[in-house]
């Protein structure tokens, strides 16, 4: 019977069109073992969501209730609805061995460190420089010049947070920051911490054969 391995989670935070999203769908589909946390929300459901599944549907009330409660990992508002990370699931999930990832913003990922601690990888993707972020940016065809700008402004403010993250991947080369992406998934799952009775049952073996 192989030894228990405990979960990890990883936060990936990024400025917009810095390629998180695409990073993310790589990972997760070489390791499908890695699930995202299912969030609460006090928005409506959209057709075909389901409850548990896609989204815990609360109520205003519900929802303030379990913030006040410290049942959240994280959380925040956006367009006047509440969306949050009950922490409940994350640490039954993690104490499975199950991997999740946040893909949420530096904010979360503050709120994360002082409802989870820093025992998880926080990354942080980084664009090679401002010029290819308004060129992806603008390429995207969908925005404003004046959308553009804002998503420019915000995204200094952002970096200004990239030191309070454990790890920089640079996308400047898809495959080459994958790799790197890659790279600290795998080593942050052998870390001694995420394999508590491995070494035990190891010398186990030796006392064994004497």
């Amino acid at each position: 019977m192989p030894a228990r391995r405990l979960g990890m989670f990883l936060v990936i935070c990024a400025p917009s069109g810095a390629g998180k999203s695409t990073l993310i769908k790589k990972l997760c589909a070489e390791f499908p073992a890695i699930s995202f946390s299912v969030s609460a929300t006090t928005r409506a459901p959209r057709q075909g969501e389901r409850p548990g599944i896609d989204y815990h549907f609360l109520s205003r009330e519900e929802f303030l209730a379990w913030r006040e409660a410290g049942k959240l990992a994280e959380w925040a508002e956006v367009h006047g609805n509440f969306y949050g990370t009950p922490i409940a699931p994350v640490k039954d999930a993690l104490a499975a061995g199950r991997d999740i990832l946040f893909d949420i913003d530096v904010q979360g990922a503050d709120q994360l460190r002082d409802s989870l601690g820093r025992d998880g990888a926080y990354i942080y993707i980084l664009p090679p420089s401002r010029a290819e972020l308004y060129r992806r940016l603008s390429g995207r065809g969908t925005d404003s010049p004046e959308v553009v700008a804002k998503r420019l402004a915000a995204a200094q403010g952002e970096l200004a947070q990239a030191p309070l993250f454990d790890y920089w991947v640079e996308n400047a080369e898809l495959d080459a920051a994958y790799g790197d992406l890659k790279a600290i998934y795998l080593a942050e799952r052998r870390r001694p911490g995420r394999h508590p009775d491995f070494l035990g049952e190891l010398l186990a073996q030796w006392e064994a054969a004497v």
